[in-house]
């Protein structure tokens, strides 16, 4: 029934499994809304040729509805919108919400071209290689103007903005290619701005990355020089080291969580920072983007705002490497300490 709809809507196939729960409300929409007007148009047919004036001079009845049926004409209509946006919203907030153990791919639109880095170093330029049937969260920007990731076959779109991270997620369901166009327009170029994502199975995957050989990375005392629009050398988290070196960021955070100048990157990611404005934010991808390149628009309370902004200075590369570094810096788990018999205290008299 699925497939049919699709074909008589001229609708591409299912790809992901965001794909079946966006058709499968579209279908449910298109299907209640063509019922009722099919109704309404039989019925206005009926009247039309029922109630049809027979003499020049003959008056309408005046009609008086019950209100049982005034109840039914509002509360049908009025309950089909409420199921759609009940409807909507659970596939919205599931769409928003990678799973736990999503694969990160980081994102990189340039005219008129789309550039993949993989944490561990990997990157491909406008060939997207992704395991079926394991999701893939992407975390997206652009490098001059606002490019959109539109994979019409998954049913997702997501805008990559300059200077900031966005992401979204998918899961494809079947090995396969899957055309990337760009959907927002960009320049000369737009419609030539196209990629594809390749999704094989979970062994072939492996076997790719097996193949793949990122650039050796810098010797001791050696720092990478990261090209404008070049793949991040070496393992992401390892060049953000590098980075935050050659950038002077330790000037100010440290790594072992003592205080210092700015907050200290142990345990940063995903945790929740108090602000000067009262608010709490949790320090996500996004987030900690945001602070490189608008450090004073969220400030950590207890710490003056006196870190200048990245805009410009960190290429999206670096600025990816830094983020995957930051993640590494996880606090060990503390011991417990041993068990104890409680002490006897003699109750007072």
């Amino acid at each position: 029934m699925s497939n049919l709809l699709r074909h008589l809507l001229f609708l591409p196939r299912a790809g992901s499994t965001l794909a079946d729960r966006v058709d499968r409300i579209h279908f449910f929409v298109i299907i209640t809304t063509f019922v009722v007007g099919t109704c309404i148009g039989l019925t206005g047919l009926v009247f039309l040729i029922r109630f049809r004036r027979r003499h020049a001079f003959t008056f309408t009845p005046k009609v008086e509805a019950p209100m049982w049926l005034e109840g039914l004409f509002i509360g049908v209509p009025l309950f089909f919108f409420l199921l759609w946006g009940v409807m909507g919203f659970r596939d919205y907030v599931w769409a928003k919400s990678p799973p736990a153990g999503a694969m990160d791919v980081y994102v990189t639109a340039k005219q008129w071209m789309w550039k993949f880095a993989y944490p561990d170093g990997l990157g491909s330029v406008n060939e997207l290689y992704v395991p079926a049937g394991r999701p893939v969260r992407l975390l997206l920007t652009a490098r001059d103007v606002i490019h959109s990731f539109y994979v019409p076959e998954f049913r997702l779109k997501q805008d990559a903005l300059p200077g900031r991270y966005t992401e979204t997620w998918f899961e494809v369901k079947a090995p396969g290619r899957y055309q990337v166009l760009c959907a927002e327009y960009c320049g000369l170029d737009h419609s030539q701005m196209r990629a594809e994502v390749v999704a094989l199975e979970p062994g072939e995957f492996e076997a790719w990355r097996a193949r793949q050989k990122p650039l050796p990375t810098p010797g001791a005392g050696e720092a990478p020089v990261v090209e404008s629009g070049s793949d991040a050398p070496g393992p992401m988290a390892e060049l953000g080291r590098t980075v935050a070196m050659r950038k002077g960021c330790f000037q100010c955070h440290t790594v072992d969580g003592t205080p210092h100048i700015g907050p200290t990157w142990l345990g940063l990611y995903q945790r929740e920072e108090p602000l000067q404005s009262g608010e709490r934010i949790r320090a996500d991808v996004a987030y900690l983007t945001e602070s490189m390149m608008d450090p004073a628009a969220k400030v950590v309370a207890g710490f003056n705002p006196v870190m200048p902004t990245f805009h410009g200075r960190l290429s999206p590369a670096e600025a990816a490497a830094i983020v995957e570094f930051i993640k590494t810096l996880r606090p060990e788990r503390p011991v417990p300490p041993a068990a104890q018999e409680p002490k006897y205290v003699p109750a007072q008299r």
